[in-house]
């Protein structure tokens, strides 16, 4: 008869919980909230009895909006175009509570407009984050058959070079049908706090990084570095060489010691008796000539004066 110890059966169950944890998609460690400014484009309203209207739209830079009623979302939101013909102003906002190093993961519904017939093809456009280095993403509408045609939930993460990040709807409007261009609504972003320093965080606390590298003093620094690094680590005098022997730290070190012991061996104690004698020729010279009846208390009673 086979037999199979406990501790097999938990190996077994261990292997099964790793597996299924490297299985999560990319992005689902991104819960915290990140707030994206007008997201399902509900400001400003178009105008009634206007399907779309050029306008500027609250919280992003856009060409223009789509109506509710020509968006035909399922949750009833208006939309916006992603460019106008002949224009290359694209779609973008910038997630302004998002720091540089967060991990962010990006969801928004798109459409490829009720205008566009199955006569044209699927509308590309693509997603693009401001000085990341992330690959931009890309994506296509479903099929236009001459109605709303929504794709619910497009996703796109990334994690952010800079603070506040600018992210980027861009579609070629050169090819499109006059009127008729993809749109997007409930847009939407998550996102995960750097756990270290942030893209970049090294380079920008080194003073020599960027231009100053070209500074004599740089240089100097350089040179020494890279004459530290041919030294033998257990080579002390040839570290001596390079860095020097630290004496004039030395010195500097000893002298402030000496200040030190200097201060704290002034004599500071005094008698309450002595310090009192100390202060009677002031009162005495303050107070002679003066009748009895204008001080509050007699000279007689000052102690030790």
């Amino acid at each position: 008869m086979l037999r199979t110890s406990p501790a097999r059966h938990l190996a077994i169950t261990l292997s099964s919980v790793c597996i299924l944890a490297l299985a999560a998609p990319a992005g689902a460690e991104d819960t915290g909230p990140a707030t994206v400014a007008n997201g399902t484009f509900a400001s400003p309203t178009v105008p009634s009895g206007q399907d779309w209207a050029y306008l500027d739209i609250e919280g992003w830079d856009g060409p223009g909006l789509l109506s509710a009623g020509r968006a035909n979302h399922p949750r009833g939101y208006q939309a916006a175009f992603l460019a106008t013909p002949g224009s290359g102003k694209p779609l973008s906002t910038l997630l302004r509570d998002v720091p540089r190093g967060a991990t962010v993961t990006l969801t928004w519904d798109d459409n490829p407009d009720t205008c566009a017939g199955s006569d044209l093809p699927k509308r590309a456009y693509t997603v693009t984050v401001a000085g990341a280095a992330d690959q931009p993403g890309k994506f296509t509408t479903n099929d236009p058959n001459g109605k709303a045609n929504w794709f619910l939930g497009r996703s796109y993460s990334f994690t952010a070079t800079d603070n506040s990040p600018r992210v980027t709807f861009s579609f070629d409007a050169s090819n499109a049908k006059q009127s008729c261009q993809p749109s997007i609504t409930n847009v939407a972003a998550k996102q995960t706090a750097p756990t270290g320093p942030p893209p970049g965080a090294a380079a920008a606390s080194d003073p020599c990084a960027g231009g100053s590298a070209d500074t004599q003093e740089c240089k100097d620094v350089g040179k020494a570095k890279s004459d530290i690094d041919k030294c033998p680590p257990t080579s002390r005098d040839c570290l001596s060489s390079v860095a020097g022997d630290g004496q004039q730290t030395n010195d500097g070190i000893g002298q402030q010691t000496g200040a030190v012991k200097d201060f704290g061996n002034i004599p500071r104690d005094e008698s309450p008796d002595a310090a009192a004698q100390n202060l009677c020729p002031l009162s005495n010279a303050l107070t002679d000539g003066l009748p009895p009846a204008y001080m509050v208390i007699p000279p007689k009673q000052w102690g030790q004066c």
